[in-house]
């Protein structure tokens, strides 16, 4: 078969070329990669890619037989530097790469395409000529609906998720399931659980499996080992149709530097500095994006938009936003570059994650948008226009850090430590904040989560019931990552799946139920959930009994009978009638103990409802006296 290639077609108007020129193109994947089309009757690909300092760029892939000559792209002009045309009959599924010529002669000529939708399964590299118009979606309902879900108002609890290992076919050489096969699988599971929400590790395309998804190339395809495009947007869909939302994880803030990549990438350091002191990442050994140049912030700006529209996803969480925000991050004296005030923050990052913001915002103003921002950086929750970066959720690892630290305490030498448990709840409302209990805290040697936690196992196993009590109690939305849920023993392995095996034991069991329930609880409780973000849904009782390792606060909704009181004693002391202060007079129910025997706990609790007693306590009128068993969180409820 032949394959005439031809210059007389173009998807770029002389407008398009401008706005990708000044950074603000927001629909490039519709232009730029390989497109099937039709010209003059004859079928074919068109294609583009952007390679301004090349000598000359070709089509090389299996229909010529990977041939470097055969068929050359044209500049279309030489200020936008996109190298264009039209190949007849190259088909669906046809692999290819884009051969660059340049004058650096050390520099890998044969580049995957950066805007390709699909891609061979690593470690094979090619990209793949692929439509994705042939996806039916049934999602109406979850998309007309989703703002409600997505609203800072409604209860937010995330499910983070590595499909490569969350479950696998052991008895089929241990392979992954496959999107098709995890489907339903995750959504009926995220739904038992009451999951509102699953984040999906990135699958955006990476060479490495043992990155985990986070030293990406391919910013535009989903990863080709778990299946085809079409095959995620079903993912997606079934995700919807059990009424659950899916965000992603995205790395715009450094990029892996293998051969096939983006660095390097006409020759040239067309998408990273050249510098490494701003170029080079020494953390992870990876590239970093060039924020101050218009179309390589175009270039990530449409990944995003391309996702939230192609995919249906639902939000995106903004990886390493810490490392991009500063200049010296990871860096000592001397490997840095100021900026043009002489501080340390990355205009041009700040720049692009405003831009960035705006963009998503403002074309799909029913997603989320997750900053993992580490450091004090003020205002990342907070619109562009009133001066912030224009987030809608920063995750708040300073609480991750500070509550993890206090739990490995053994309860003898907490009342040392009060400070890290209260300290979160100072700041709580100065962003709107996501509580993350992630990947990054079972990974690297940490030990699992079960595995911080001090004492026997009925110790342990009760200390992470109150954590996960604690964190629900707490302001903010949640995230915890897969097996945590059900206390998996064993570091995550991204090789393996989950040790869901352990669900026959009655702790591991008891965990999951406990995990089910808490769930269930925030999203029917509106004090829970509903002011999050809010000054109004939160009032101390006590944070200063350190010697009893004992806090109590109030959660509130809009309405005065939907307060829950919230009583934590991270002590292994039994407190019995424990005075709590309340404002007016009532009768209380115990509505969550984290020590009830349908947990596996220790069935220490508050059986009959109490009555209160006008007694002054903690500066007002009334008082409840309240049985607080060890290493136990309970909520109560007024009833009368």
């Amino acid at each position: 078969m032949k394959y005439p290639i031809h210059y007389d077609i173009s998807r770029f108007s002389d407008f398009d070329v401008h706005l990708f020129s000044e950074g603000t193109h927001l629909k490039l994947y519709e232009h730029f990669g390989a497109h099937l089309m039709q010209r003059q009757s004859k079928q074919g690909t068109y294609f583009s890619v952007w390679a301004p300092n090349a000598l000359g760029v070709t089509v090389r892939g299996d229909f010529n037989e990977y041939d470097t000559e055969s068929h050359p792209l044209r500049l279309r002009d030489f200020d936008s530097g996109i190298w264009e045309g039209f190949i007849e009959n190259v088909e669906q599924g046809s692999t290819y790469k884009y051969h660059i010529i340049t004058n650096d002669h050390n520099a890998n000529p044969d580049k995957a395409d950066p805007y390709a939708f699909y891609a061979e399964v690593a470690p094979h590299s090619a990209s793949r000529v692929w439509s994705l118009d042939s996806y039916d979606w049934s999602d109406d309902t979850w998309m007309n609906t989703r703002h409600q879900n997505n609203s800072h108002k409604a209860p937010i609890s995330i499910y983070e998720v590595h499909l490569g290992s969350w479950r696998r076919k052991v008895e089929e050489d241990n392979r992954f399931l496959t999107y098709k096969e995890a489907a339903l699988e995750l959504a009926k599971y995220a739904k038992e659980m009451h999951f509102t929400h699953v984040e999906l590790l990135p699958i955006t395309e990476y060479p490495f499996e043992g990155s985990w998804g986070y030293q990406v190339n391919g910013y535009f395809a989903p990863t080709a080992r778990y299946g085809s495009p079409q095959e995620f947007m079903n993912f997606v869909d079934v995700m919807h149709e059990h009424g659950i939302g899916v965000i992603l994880d995205w790395v715009p803030s450094h990029f892996v530097t293998d051969g096939h990549g983006l660095m390097n990438f006409d020759g040239t350091c067309l998408y990273e500095h050249k510098d490494p002191r701003q170029g080079y990442h020494p953390e992870w050994g990876s590239a970093i994006f060039n924020y101050e140049r218009n179309e390589v912030r175009a270039f990530l700006i449409n990944s995003a938009m391309f996702w939230l529209d192609k995919y249906h996803l639902d939000g995106i969480r903004v990886d390493a936003v810490a490392s991009m925000l500063h200049l010296d991050y990871a860096r000592k004296d001397g490997q840095w570059i100021a900026n043009e005030y002489g501080g340390n923050k990355n205009l041009g990052a700040i720049k692009f994650l405003k831009q960035l913001n705006n963009s998503t915002y403002g074309t799909f103003n029913d997603i989320i948008m997750f900053a993992e921002e580490s450091t004090a950086y003020p205002m990342v929750s907070r619109p562009v226009d009133k001066g912030g970066l224009g987030f809608g959720f920063k995750w708040n690892m300073g609480w991750m850090h500070d509550v993890l630290k206090y739990f490995k305490k053994d309860p003898i030498y907490r009342q040392h430590h009060h400070s890290d448990l209260t300290f979160s709840f100072v700041y709580m409302y100065n962003e709107n904040y996501l509580l993350p209990l992630s990947h990054d805290e079972v990974v690297h040697m940490k030990g699992s989560l079960i595995n911080k936690m001090p004492g026997d196992n009925n110790q342990k196993f009760a200390n992470l019931r109150a954590l996960f009590a604690l964190m629900i109690a707490h302001p903010g939305k949640k995230l915890l990552f897969m097996g945590g849920e059900f206390a998996q023993f064993a570091e995550w392995n991204y090789q393996q799946s989950l040790d869901w095996h352990l669900l026959e034991y009655a702790p591991h069991k008891g965990i999951q139920t406990l995990c089910k329930t808490l769930n269930k609880l925030y999203q029917d409780e509106p004090a829970l959930h509903l002011n999050d973000t809010e000054v109004e849904g939160f009032e101390w009782i006590d944070e200063n009994d350190y010697k009893a390792n004992v806090i109590s606060f109030i959660r509130k909704g809009d309405k005065e009978e939907d307060s829950i009181i919230v009583l934590c004693n991270f002590s292994d002391k039994t407190h019995v009638d424990y005075p709590i202060g309340l404002s007016s007079a009532g009768t209380y129910t115990e509505i969550f103990n984290s020590q009830s025997e349908i947990f596996d706990g220790w069935n220490i609790q508050n059986k009959s409802p109490i009555q209160s007693k006008k007694k002054e306590q903690h500066g007002r009128k009334y008082t409840l006296e309240v049985t607080l068993p060890p290493l136990c969180v309970i909520y109560l409820k007024k009833t009368l």
